[in-house]
């Protein structure tokens, strides 16, 4: 098999061996440009330098063989030893083809490899001698020899027949020719490579790995033909189906004349009644009448003509200058206030100035209102009841979580799926350029690299301002000036101090006992009875049932909770009802464990006053006021050791040290000794562990549980307090005050100590909050330590001298 292989590789002329002893003689050379090629296939090339014609006709003559060689550098025109590839042929000039005196075309048969030793002669053209070189062939029993030859057979004929004007006389070479030797010369030279790539190919003298270069070189033509290939048939198919859809269109042109016009003039039309309706000031009518103009201009097929007609659609959507009259009956409006909720007098007294301001005046920009408060005390159903008692339309936003700029803004017509932001929509949606809109949430707005949702509100609760709010989608200023917002929060420590300086703050504070049960009698009774369809006279609770569900099973500053367990019993009635079952008519305090279960609560209780260095104090937390124990223990020990437990946050670890320190400082006002301190540990304690707690507020009760525990005296019974306090013993104003006073009222406390400066909070609050409960006020330290500490030791006091 290898001599086979060998004998294909044979160079042969007319049948007659190459004579070995001529190619040591010197002989002519032919620089080549961006030409390589192996020896046994006839090659044409066309020769036009006067050298090369000059040695043609020398050969013409002397029918001598001529060394064949690309150059390096295709635009030098006269070549050295250095400018020539090494790696050539040595070949028979067979057929001369004179086209003109500048230009001859010769038929080159290449016989075999040669490395070109030396240039001897450069006049009248190029003459050298070369060296033969011989092919390394595989061994005869080498199948992946075989098997480089079946595909560079497979390779080339494919590559060829996807060339769009394929050579026919090497296809059909190629398809009958069992002759491998001329198959590899063949697909040599169908291969489209640079000179560089076919020099390295020619120069191997392992025939296995010439092969396998070969395969490298046709395998890369080959991709780049089927990718040639996948982007013409692309193409045609995209034209054929744009000229389907042209057809289409003409078509469909044709059926709507018949059928009255077309779909783009229809809409044209339908555009423009809408508008001859609408409102439109002069700025916006100009810019609407460009915008159309701009989409008759687009074909309807086009991706443009419905991202433009979105936009028109949007700005007619809009209440250009639409308003609501409103309604300026303040006993209807007063009367539709207390209807829906109970209490929250400041803020129905600020919409009634509101109105009666625009009663008088006829015009004035809108209020910007934020409500403020823990959950569930009706901050955000209050907004319902303004829209109603004004005659106005009523839009909620809810803002938590919102963490994009775009969302407020709108995002600009540049994007794709771009919208308007929620307040334009807002006002879509109610249909009027007054409504009222409710920014719920609004201590609840993210932050992140899409922007800050908080700064772009700015222009829209800034009444200088947002008489020309601008949307990023709509690109037109909108007046916002007769829009009444209402914001609501839970707390303003997440709302940035800028937009706290555009709102009127209005505390919500919590109910007390008595408001709970009348809002569950007045509201939530009945909204649950029709919820669950039960008659209203079918059943009832009366009001000591609700005080004991209100204290026994719910701890919040609203009735949101309450309103789930009202929902709960309902839910059981009603499944009585259903069963034809036997059920109580009114609910008595001692059905409520069938009903609700075992009290989830214990009324926070003062723990009377036996006990040296527990002290009474409020908090205030989301969910309302609370009543906490400070508790201190002295223990013997080298002293100089305040330990402080109790989940406390920093700052309330800074009172307790502020605390202990002032007591040292003032030992001797207190009648305690200097020597205690360096013979007692001190421990603080703050219960319920596992509740972070922080904050300034319980600087006095702390200080008067440490002066209590190292002077043994009682606490007076029945007694808060609350306010921080300073290193040299004063007394500072804190908040929560309502909502502390309403924990104290709950846990059965008869006085409080606040500083003198919270008096003004105590002034504003209503009476009815107030009943059943003495104040003092105070400015310092001793002040505190003279009402809250008796004279009287407890039983069983400490020895601590």
């Amino acid at each position: 098999m290898a001599d086979n292989f060998s004998s294909q590789f044979e160079i042969i002329i007319g049948n007659k061996p190459l004579d070995l002893e001529k190619l040591k003689e010197e002989m002519p050379i032919l620089p080549l440009k961006n030409m390589v090629f192996l020896p046994g296939l006839p090659t044409p090339v066309n020769v036009g330098r006067s050298k090369s014609l000059k040695l043609i006709q020398e050969i013409q003559k002397t029918k001598g063989l001529v060394g064949v060689f690309c150059q390096k550098d295709a635009n030098m025109d006269e070549p050295g030893q250095d400018d020539l590839f090494p790696v050539g042929v040595v070949a028979e000039i067979i057929n001369i083809m004179e086209e003109n005196d500048n230009n001859t075309t010769i038929l080159v048969l290449g016989e075999k490899r040669v490395r070109l030793s030396e240039i001897t002669s450069s006049e009248p053209y190029l003459k050298g001698k070369v060296i033969p070189l011989e092919d390394i062939y595989p061994p005869k029993n080498d199948k992946e020899y075989k098997a480089q030859l079946n595909s560079i057979k497979d390779l080339t004929l494919f590559m060829l027949a996807s060339k769009a004007m394929p050579p026919e006389f090497i296809m059909e070479g190629l398809r009958k020719s069992k002759d491998y030797g001329y198959i590899v010369n063949l697909a040599f030279s169908a291969l489209e490579a640079t000179p560089e790539q076919k020099q390295e190919i020619i120069a191997c003298d392992d025939v296995k790995e010439r092969m396998n270069k070969l395969l490298v070189l046709l395998n890369h033509d080959v991709q780049l033909c089927e990718i040639k290939e996948s982007i013409k048939h692309k193409t045609k198919v995209d034209i054929d189906q744009q000229q389907r859809e042209y057809f289409l269109q003409q078509e469909m042109k044709n059926i709507q004349e018949a059928l009255g016009g077309n779909i783009q003039e229809i809409d044209t039309k339908e555009i423009k009644d809408k508008a001859a309706k609408i409102n439109f000031t002069p700025e916006v009518r100009a810019i609407f009448d460009k915008e159309v103009k701009k989409l008759e201009r687009l074909h309807p097929h086009s991706p443009d003509y419905s991202t433009q007609m979105t936009y028109i659609q949007h700005i007619l959507s809009v209440p250009w200058n639409e308003y609501t009259q409103d309604n300026f009956n303040l006993k209807r409006a007063q009367k539709v206030l207390d209807k829906d909720h109970f209490g929250l007098e400041k803020v129905k007294e600020r919409i009634l100035e509101h109105l009666a301001v625009l009663k008088l005046k006829g015009d004035m920009k809108s209020p910007i209102i934020c409500l403020y408060g823990p959950p569930g005390v009706g901050k955000t159903s209050l907004g319902k009841s303004v829209a109603e008692a004004l005659s106005r339309k009523y839009v909620r936003l809810s803002l938590g979580g919102l963490h994009d700029e775009s969302e407020i803004r709108g995002h600009r017509r540049t994007y794709i799926g771009a919208m308007p932001g929620r307040i334009i929509s807002s006002l879509q949606k109610a249909g009027s350029s007054n409504p009222v809109i409710v920014l719920d949430e609004i201590d609840k707005i993210g932050v992140d690299y899409k922007g800050d949702p908080s700064a772009a509100l700015l222009e829209v609760l800034d009444p200088e301002q947002n008489f020309a709010f601008h949307d990023n989608y709509i690109d037109i200023d909108y007046d916002l000036s007769k829009v009444l917002f209402i914001a609501t929060a839970n707390t303003l420590n997440k709302v940035s101090q800028p937009l706290i300086d555009r709102m009127e703050i209005i505390d919500v504070s919590g109910y007390i006992l008595e408001e709970k049960v009348e809002i569950a009698k007045r509201h939530l009774v009945p909204k649950q009875l029709e919820n669950h369809g039960i008659d209203k006279d079918a059943f009832g609770i009366p009001k000591k049932t609700l005080e004991i569900i209100i204290e026994s099973y719910t701890r919040e500053s609203g009735v949101r909770e309450l309103d789930k367990k009202l929902a709960k019993i309902m839910r059981k009635i009603a499944r009585k009802i259903a069963e034809n079952s036997d059920y109580p008519k009114s609910l008595q305090p001692e059905d409520l464990y069938e009903y609700l279960g075992v009290k989830e609560y214990s009324k926070d209780k003062y723990q009377g006053n036996g006990y040296a260095g527990v002290v009474t104090g409020l908090a205030w937390t989301a969910v309302g006021g609370e009543i906490l124990f400070v508790e201190t223990s002295l223990s013997k020990g080298k002293g100089a050791k305040l330990t402080l437990t109790g989940n406390l946050g920093d700052v309330m670890k800074e009172s307790a040290v502020l605390a202990l320190e002032y007591i040292k400082a003032h030992a001797s006002q207190l009648g305690l000794k200097d020597e205690i301190f360096e013979h007692w540990n001190v421990h603080v304690h703050v219960p319920e562990g596992a509740i972070p707690k922080d904050g300034p507020s319980a600087g006095v009760t702390m200080a008067a549980s440490l002066v209590s525990a190292f002077t043994q005296r009682k606490v007076k019974a029945n007694i808060a307090m609350t306010g921080e306090i300073t290193l040299r013993g004063k007394v500072l104003p804190v908040g929560g005050i309502k909502e502390k006073i309403l924990a104290a009222k709950r846990a059965g406390i008869k006085e409080i100590i606040l500083c003198r400066e919270n008096k003004r909070n105590i002034d504003e609050i209503n009476d009815l909050y107030l009943k059943g409960l003495k104040f003092h006020y105070v400015n310092d330290i001793q002040e505190v330590l003279d009402i809250a500490l008796m004279k009287e030791k407890v039983n069983n006091p400490i020895d601590i001298s």
